[in-house]
């Protein structure tokens, strides 16, 4: 299972890589749409780069409470302890 340290940092580098967020911005406690700026179109992306990680489909009842990159964490967690 992969550690919150681990899941952070792929999720920084994600951020960066597709809307140019600095990594530095991206902590714990940032809301991914009022913080990051992320929207819709956005977390599609992140969903995508969710199941490259884990391997698997990213449920959307799963996603759809998320609002902070620690719920987004405990997300990809919970699909890699499966």
């Amino acid at each position: 299972m992969l550690t919150q340290a681990q899941i952070l940092e792929k999720l920084r580098e994600w951020m960066n890589d597709l809307f140019e967020i600095e990594p530095e911005d991206i902590q714990l406690d940032s809301n991914l749409y009022s913080d990051l700026d992320v929207d819709s179109i956005d977390a599609i992306d992140l969903v995508v780069k969710i199941k490259e990680l884990t391997g698997k489909q990213v449920q959307p009842e799963d996603f759809k409470n998320v609002r902070t990159v620690q719920d987004v964490v405990t997300v990809i967690q919970n699909m890699s302890a499966e």
